[in-house]
């Protein structure tokens, strides 16, 4: 078996196609275009990359931007009132703080400054906690955009898009990625399995996945063995090797020899956590446009 590649590049791309139309229509009642701001506290190379990122597409798209970049040494006052400021301001729409914030600060404080209409990444404790009770609210971005990949191969492959009754396994239970994800299947009616560190038998629990969700933070932790016969696999993990190469959380070349249909790292999940960035911005600018 050859898995089909599941390419988060292409399926962004046709999410931008249909965003761009709501984002112009949302411009037309509100009177200007829908605002994201992005908040990025400190040096960290790889934060500014993601930052400069999301900023660049919301641009293509026809989306403000306000960038704010604070120093390092911000106290944890500085930034939550710098956060409800901009959640005060009638012509910001959306807000996202990068993360992880740098050492010493309080993430949890912070994300609780951000106005929950205006928490875009789904990360404020009162959107999660409408996650968890299966409402309607801003899911986190990785997570939703890892639903998207789910059905998109379940679509290629000529299956029904619904994933109701299908075993799902979730390496991981971060808040920002596993239990978010594990909460977004059970939604889809899947049966959900969550494993952890202490998890027994964790290659059994797997093997026994119709749908492999790993994010774990570990180059190329789950082997090809430990894979179900045609299941899908979702890599959320993107690990730096001492050579340089990105790598996911699953080896991949074996994986693919077994899976039905798997993500590539990158290429995979990254692209779809910024189209899902995109459209919760375009929603938020939406609903207060009512």
């Amino acid at each position: 078996m050859s898995a089909y590649i599941i390419s988060g590049k292409e399926l962004a791309k046709s999410t931008y196609s249909a965003l761009s139309k709501r984002c112009k229509a949302a411009e037309d009642v509100i009177g200007r275009a829908p605002c994201l701001a992005v908040v990025l506290v400190g040096e960290d190379p790889a934060s500014k990359v993601y930052v400069g990122s999301k900023t660049k597409r919301a641009h293509k798209l026809g989306i403000d931007t306000v960038d704010v970049v604070l120093p390092a040494d911000t106290t944890d006052r500085e930034l939550q009132k710098e956060l409800g400021g901009l959640s005060e301001r009638n012509d910001v729409d959306g807000i996202l703080l990068q993360l992880p914030l740098p050492k010493g600060l309080d993430e949890f404080a912070a994300l609780l400054s951000i106005a929950p209409e205006k928490d875009v990444d789904g990360l404020h404790p009162f959107n999660q906690g409408l996650l968890l009770r299966g409402a309607d609210t801003f899911a986190p971005c990785t997570p939703k955009g890892c639903i998207e990949l789910i059905k998109s191969a379940r679509s290629a492959a000529g299956e029904e898009s619904s994933l109701s009754g299908l075993h799902a396994v979730v390496l991981g239970r971060s808040i920002l990625v596993g239990k978010p994800v594990a909460a977004l299947l059970l939604q889809e009616n899947c049966t959900v399995t969550q494993c952890h560190s202490r998890t027994k038998d964790l290659a059994a629990v797997c093997r026994g996945a119709d749908i492999l969700v790993a994010a774990v933070g570990r180059p190329n932790f789950v082997e090809g063995s430990w894979i179900k016969p045609g299941a899908i696999v979702i890599d959320v993990g993107i690990n730096r090797l001492d050579n340089g190469s990105l790598v996911g959380d699953v080896r991949y070349e074996e994986a693919a020899a077994v899976a039905s249909a798997i993500t590539p790292v990158p290429g995979g999940v990254g692209p779809m956590t910024i189209a899902m960035l995109m459209g919760n911005t375009v929603r938020a600018a939406e609903l207060r446009s009512r």
